[in-house]
């Protein structure tokens, strides 16, 4: 099972932009994939599965939510 927000809640009517742009942007496929890594650090901090301090999951957290801006943004600029 997936983290929570997961890319594919966070945007869920954007599945075929967000194919195409991995497909056809490297950058963007970057994104992704820094964006999984974080979630999913997140997502084991607040589950004590990996424990971190509180300022390290405020960073986590901090760097998925300008991660997802960064992927709104270029989501927002294919043509729908």
């Amino acid at each position: 099972m997936a983290a929570p927000h997961a890319i594919h809640e966070e945007f869920p009517n954007d599945a075929t932009r967000i194919h195409d742009l991995k497909l056809s942007n490297a950058h963007f496929a970057r994104l992704l994939d820094e964006y999984d890594s974080v979630n999913d650090e997140v997502a084991a901090a607040e589950t004590l599965v990996r424990p971190v301090s509180d300022d390290t999951e405020k960073q986590l957290r901090r760097r998925r939510a300008q991660l997802k801006d960064e992927i709104a943004r270029m989501i927002a600029a294919v043509p729908s």
